[in-house]
């Protein structure tokens, strides 16, 4: 052991007075830091893997959304939903349009024509709509004027449409509108192949071959069902007499009945839908009741975790007037408040908002039978107006003429 020692002594001696560098002992910190950035690298990738998997496999499954939009609704669902409600924000504050400025002189074109006065006298007081009182003065030719949207429907037309502008500060914004005769439609919902996200029995996700020589119109349904509970939850679903997902009191609802009729109501029944409801989609509070702005209107956490209240964006809503048809309203650069303006100004008494942004606000008409010739409501709507004959994401309403 001293001749051991001894030797080893020399050798330093050696190595220190010829000026070698001395050797580092194996297992020293740089090895250490080695062993701590492979066992970091694989913590991280067993941390992420299940994320991975989820957003490959969300990305990999049937849909007809594009794959950024179904990134961000993908990074929405899995944490991060606070920080894409953030730059969404940002974005749409930085792209808002200017106040004041030139006027619109041109309303844009929809629908075949104006209603002449032999139509109107063809058409029951009762499910007369009138001319949509213009709120900038003066109104451009046509504005708030109903247009039929296909020949040989008779004398009275089931569903009309017709342009507004709608906000006196921003005069070249116009919403489109759509007025729906209960009467002689039926209006059916179909889920999504993603949304409404509970658990149904296979069912057709875009609107039925066998049913398409009625179709006169299909729009967009409300948020996810995750955001249109707002600061309430989650939002409701009923379908085919069944409840999907529990339906929330103080939720405005599109319902319709086993008897054919339909309904935007403030819902009272409870979580389960009654033994006479076919179907009830919810979405946020009502955003017009008794023929009044919900009071309640400014206050941003009642519309969802997504885009407040007051944020310009494509906005959706759907109403029923005194008569109990059903008038839709969209356009770009809206409120809350200014769609339930339009809403109101066109004759709801109830009015609840649907979806909004633009890669989700779609009414489509179609201008003969057999679903041919289908036309976006207004033509800066983004998505095709194909939209609903082939299989779709979310849940969508279709108009049919009533058999």
């Amino acid at each position: 052991m001293g001749a051991t020692y001894i030797e080893s002594g020399m050798a330093t001696s050696f190595s220190a007075r010829s000026g070698a560098p001395p050797r580092r002992p194996s297992g020293g910190r740089g090895a250490g830091l080695t062993r701590l950035r492979r066992v970091a690298l694989v913590a991280a990738l067993i941390v992420l893997a299940p994320a991975a998997v989820s957003y490959v496999s969300a990305m990999s499954g049937p849909s007809n959304t594009a794959l950024g939009v179904r990134s961000v609704e993908w990074l929405r669902d899995h944490g991060a939903a606070g920080i894409v409600a953030q730059v969404e924000d940002w974005y749409y504050t930085l792209t808002a349009p200017s106040k004041g400025g030139a006027a619109a002189k041109v309303v844009p074109k929809v629908g075949l024509g104006g209603l002449s006065a032999t139509v109107r006298r063809h058409l029951p007081v009762a499910q007369r709509p009138q001319a949509v009182r213009s709120i900038i003065a003066p109104a451009l030719a046509g504005e708030g004027v109903w247009h039929s949207t296909r020949s040989g429907l008779g004398g009275a037309p089931p569903l009309l449409v017709t342009t507004l502008r709608d906000e006196p500060d921003y005069p070249r914004v116009f919403v489109g509108l759509a007025w729906i005769d209960t009467r002689r439609t039926q209006i059916s919902l179909y889920a999504g192949i993603s949304e409404p996200s509970v658990t149904l029995p296979s069912r057709p996700t875009e609107v039925p071959a066998s049913k398409r020589y009625r179709l006169l119109a299909t729009f967009n349904s409300g948020f996810k069902l995750i955001d249109a509970g707002g600061s309430l939850g989650n939002g409701g679903f009923a379908t085919g007499g069944h409840t999907y997902a529990p339906l929330r009191d103080g939720l405005a609802t599109f319902v319709g009945y086993k008897n054919g009729t339909v309904n935007i109501v403030g819902w009272s029944h409870g979580a389960t839908a009654p033994a006479d409801v076919s179907y009830a989609r919810q979405n946020l509070p009502l955003i017009v009741d008794h023929g009044r702005v919900n009071p309640a209107i400014g206050n941003a956490a009642l519309w969802g975790a997504t885009i407040g209240n007051a944020i310009l964006v494509w906005r959706s809503g759907v109403g029923v007037d005194r008569h109990g048809n059903l008038i839709y309203a969209a356009g770009n650069d809206q409120t809350a408040a200014s769609l339930a303006g339009a809403l109101i100004r066109a004759g709801a008494v109830r009015a609840m908002e649907l979806d909004i942004n633009p890669y989700w606000v779609s009414f489509i008409t179609y201008g003969a039978f057999g679903a041919l010739d289908p036309v976006n409501l207004l033509p800066d709507m983004q998505r095709p107006a194909a939209r609903y004959l082939t299989p779709d994401d979310r849940d969508f309403f279709a108009v049919y003429l009533r058999k």
